[in-house]
């Protein structure tokens, strides 16, 4: 089997000290939210976590009851 050649041109190697400028440079672009936004989603996150698991309690009940009564049948 050939191997496959391709005309890409080889990748520059970046320096330790470029790369943490890159990542400086590409933080400061980041839009981060406010204290009343993060605070805001993670409330929103645990009320649907609430109900959630309250929905997958109920699911998971039915199923189990289900179940139970198909074994009785046995």
């Amino acid at each position: 089997m050939a191997e496959e050649t391709t005309n890409a041109p080889a990748k520059k190697k970046t320096s330790p000290g470029e790369f943490v400028r890159q990542v400086r440079s590409e933080t400061s672009k980041v839009v981060w939210p406010t204290w009343p936004e993060t605070a805001r989603t993670a409330i929103f996150v645990g009320i649907m976590v609430v109900i959630l698991s309250l929905f997958f309690l109920a699911v998971d009940s039915l199923f189990g009851w289900v179940v139970r009564k198909l074994l009785e049948l046995i």
